[in-house]
């Protein structure tokens, strides 16, 4: 589920029989519930607007999830490595990671690499 660039996860609780979600991505804990599909979507962007109403009436920035910063370590040699391969292609640093991470999300399932 989504709505202004927020994302939800839901589960469903068998015993209570209600769906139960929460928005991903942030500190801020903002949950929704219901019964029924129109009623998750509704009580989900709901919660979104009161967290956001929230935020304006507390006078501080609503939380935004995944912000695009990502703070990534790795071994020195890979970090030599890949600066190197970035420096052959003609590219930063970081558009080289970047077109690296985006070749592995759109791999095609099935065809993974073995791991040493």
């Amino acid at each position: 589920m989504k709505y202004k660039g927020y994302q939800g996860a839901v589960i469903f609780e068998e015993e209570a029989k209600i769906f139960h979600g929460e928005v991903l991505g942030l500190k801020d804990v903002i949950t929704f519930q219901g019964t029924s599909v129109d009623e998750l979507e509704e009580e989900f962007k709901h919660s979104i607007d009161d967290y956001l109403e929230f935020c304006k009436k507390k006078g501080r920035a609503a939380e935004k999830p995944f912000s695009g910063n990502l703070l990534l370590r790795v071994p020195p040699e890979i970090h030599k490595e890949a600066t190197l391969q970035a420096k052959i292609q003609g590219v930063s640093l970081n558009a080289f990671i970047n077109d690296a991470i985006k070749k592995e999300i759109i791999r095609p399932r099935g065809s993974s690499r073995k791991r040493a």
